[in-house]
């Protein structure tokens, strides 16, 4: 009896790879972040302003730092209506030199996300690092930088940004103050700021240096270097998300009030917490909408990002979830 040989068994096809949209979109932070009608509103808001201040050149009518597209009889137009002398109508209004106010609020808020992002990016570099050694050096090292760390705590943040402030003045000659006024600017923010990740960090690399990944790639002779970099260094960043994410909107209100004091960007740059400055020389007088509009601003930038900080806390610790 003739028996015909078993038909094989097609193979499996492999697994087709996902890219990285489509594990995002499946993630418990994706599910988490859309669940959240507030955080998505917060987003969105942040999203809008960052959008409209990156795309101002296009956006704005006009170049309110351009002195010659300005109008001095366009002065104090109030909101939405017509200009009693050139006939002119700007949705937000003027302010006492004619500088249409949405512009403004745009140019402003490009100027107070720059110094935001870079004071956060230069604090965040710089805290990482010093957390990263006291936390895996010790000894001498680790009492020095928390002592240091200590210390700074002790003052506010404003007034080490003034203290900074103080000496970059008396030590840069005047014609250069505008020029670095911007970069000083970032370096007094950064410098104010450092505390909170270098201790964060240096106390997560304590209970990360003890495990058994760190022991092995100290026996097979890795680096401390590449040690710090490629095994501690990705396993603490959550925590340093969550401190940057609300040290940003801390930072773009510590950039205002600066210059709301007269010791931030220069006038010919100005930010929101310039025009925050100017509108409120004018508040008693009438012209409510020269400092309501900037101060609005930068009230639903900081309170989105807060918004946003938060809501990642909560998503990246989950004995915080409700």
């Amino acid at each position: 009896m003739r028996t015909d040989p078993p038909t094989p068994t097609p193979a499996a096809a492999p697994p087709v790879p996902r890219g990285a949209l489509a594990r995002l979109l499946d993630s418990d932070l994706f599910h988490s972040f859309i669940r959240s009608p507030i955080t998505v509103l917060s987003a969105l808001v942040v999203l809008g302003i960052l959008v409209a201040a990156l795309l101002a050149p296009v956006i704005a009518p006009q170049n309110p730092f351009d002195p010659a597209t300005l109008n001095l009889m366009d002065g104090f137009t109030r909101p939405m209506q017509a200009n009693e002398f050139t006939g002119n109508v700007y949705w937000l209004g003027t302010d006492a030199q004619g500088r249409d106010l949405f512009s403004a609020i745009l140019y402003g808020s490009r100027v107070s996300i720059l110094v935001g992002f870079a004071a956060v990016a230069f604090a965040a570099v710089l805290g990482i690092t010093l957390g990263l050694v006291a936390g895996y050096r010790g000894g001498w090292v680790d009492s020095l930088i928390m002592r240091v760390a200590d210390v700074q705590l002790s003052f506010p943040a404003i007034l080490v940004a003034l203290l900074i402030f103080g000496v970059f003045k008396g030590v840069v000659p005047p014609a250069l103050h505008d020029k670095a006024a911007i970069y000083v600017l970032v370096l007094a923010i950064g410098l104010s700021d450092w505390v909170q990740y270098a201790r964060t960090v240096r106390s997560s690399t304590l209970a990360e240096r003890n495990k058994e990944y760190v022991q092995a790639a100290r026996v097979i002779g890795v680096p401390a270097s590449a040690i710090l970099l490629r095994h501690i260094l990705p396993n603490v960043m959550g925590p340093v998300l969550v401190i940057a994410t609300i040290g940003l909107a801390l930072a773009i209100i510590l950039e205002s009030t600066l210059s709301f004091l007269g010791v931030g960007v220069p006038p010919t740059q100005p930010s929101l917490g310039t025009l925050i400055r100017v509108g409120q020389d004018y508040l008693f007088s009438g012209e409510w909408w020269i400092v309501l509009f900037p101060g609005l601003t930068l009230l639903l930038l900081a309170l989105s990002v807060n918004l946003l900080g938060d809501w990642l806390r909560d998503a990246l610790n989950p004995r915080l979830r409700r």
